[in-house]
């Protein structure tokens, strides 16, 4: 079975004039791409030079969360099957 990905991902939509879209079109369909994965390939060329930014945690933040990491490898935290269930029982 392949493995799946648990990187996380963003969904965007643009709005484009028909006669770029038709030229874009007509480059994806030149390579054998969707519109989509030929976009998508056209941002990653023009951020593949960039640093990818780190956002550091404010020690507040940082703190709550190696607690919550230290309550879950100790075993204090449950595991919820049902989130409407869980949230009806609150």
């Amino acid at each position: 079975m392949p493995k799946l990905s648990t990187t996380p991902v963003s969904q965007i939509k643009i709005t484009i004039p028909e006669q770029l879209y038709a030229y874009l079109k007509s480059k994806a369909d030149k390579f054998g791409l969707t519109l989509s994965a030929y976009v998508k390939n056209l941002i990653i060329d023009d951020v593949k030079d960039m640093d990818m930014p780190i956002f550091k945690m404010s020690k507040e933040r940082e703190k709550i969360a190696l607690r919550a990491l230290d309550d879950y490898r100790k075993g204090k935290t449950k595991k919820i099957d049902n989130i409407d269930e869980y949230l009806n029982s609150l």
